[in-house]
């Protein structure tokens, strides 16, 4: 296993692609960071967000906010099977990491766990916006809709399943952690009827060493929502290249995110890149819109229940 790097104090950091140990490699970079830094990411952050955890950085604990422990739900065995049904074709997605940001009660510093998704407030659609401050994110708005796929019941709709985003910023930073004062572009929901969920949100920005992704955890129901260790599923979504050319050349929000993008590619990717075919289409969020008026995504997420 490749020892991950330290944050650099620019932090352009690249996510490593670890299916077997992908939240030790995240304790270890956070415990890369100095006591002083810790404590400004995981303490200065919106109170709602900050849970005290107990026993330290014990990676084995589990810190639930005050909500009684669910019984863990196994992680189905990642698989390219595939399906169709009455929500269309869906391919069962991959395993992947959720990096050193996801603020999922997962990692902790200097005895504080940043927890969002325990939390109402963040029980929302609109992600834009800081829950701790009001201020909102800047950047070509998106409208995503996601779509939770039974792959071994015909790709029947996974309705009350609750899922939860989140994602870098235009300058390709993350709230509660490059930005600890502000808690936007995090966000989780529950799916209806048709196993959907929308998200208002923003096209995120490229930052070194990553293709451009959104982040997110599949919960078997909100109330089991406690922590990222609960998901039934942690993957992410990736953007197709071709939109995210022609917004960064055209938005100076996104100037700073160009070159990383020149020099990336799904194929190459750490964790896209070891995919298969069919994975990689399936994670990729189909597009449509324009720069002036916004854009809207769909995504169907194939889980093996």
């Amino acid at each position: 296993m490749t020892t991950p790097p330290a944050l650099s104090p620019n932090r352009k950091p690249g996510e490593h692609h670890d299916h077997d140990g992908g939240y030790a490699a995240d304790v270890a970079m956070a415990r890369s960071l100095d006591r002083r830094r810790a404590l400004g990411l995981f303490g200065v952050a919106s109170t709602a967000a900050i849970v005290a955890a107990c026993g330290g950085e014990d990676s084995s604990s589990v810190t639930s906010g005050g909500t009684a422990t669910p019984t863990p739900t196994p992680t189905p065995t990642s698989t390219s099977s595939t399906g169709t049904g009455s929500s269309g074709t869906c391919v069962s997605y991959a395993s992947e990491t959720n990096g050193p940001y996801p603020a999922d009660g997962t990692n902790n510093s200097s005895g504080y766990t940043s927890n969002v998704i325990t939390q109402a407030s963040f029980q929302r659609s609109d992600i834009r916006t800081s829950v701790a401050t009001g201020n909102e994110s800047p950047g070509i708005p998106l409208t995503f809709t996601i779509t939770l796929a039974d792959v071994n019941n015909s790709c029947a709709a996974l309705a009350g399943y609750a899922i939860y985003i989140w994602h870098c910023d235009a300058e390709g930073r993350y709230s509660l952690y490059d930005i600890p004062a502000e808690d936007y572009r995090r966000g989780i929901q529950t799916t209806d009827a048709n196993g959907q969920a929308t998200f208002t949100t923003i096209v995120p920005g490229c930052y070194n060493g990553r293709y451009p992704h959104i982040h997110f955890e599949v919960f078997s129901s909100l109330t089991n929502a406690t922590t990222g260790r609960y998901a039934v599923l942690v993957s992410q979504f990736a953007v197709p290249k071709d939109v995210l050319t022609s917004i960064y050349a055209s938005d100076t929000r996104y100037t700073s995110s160009i070159a990383a993008l020149n020099n990336t590619s799904i194929s190459s990717d750490n964790v896209f890149g070891d995919n298969t075919s069919a994975q990689i289409d399936a994670m990729t969020m189909e597009m449509s819109g324009s720069i002036a008026a916004g854009y809207t995504a769909t995504a169907t997420v194939g889980i093996a229940t």
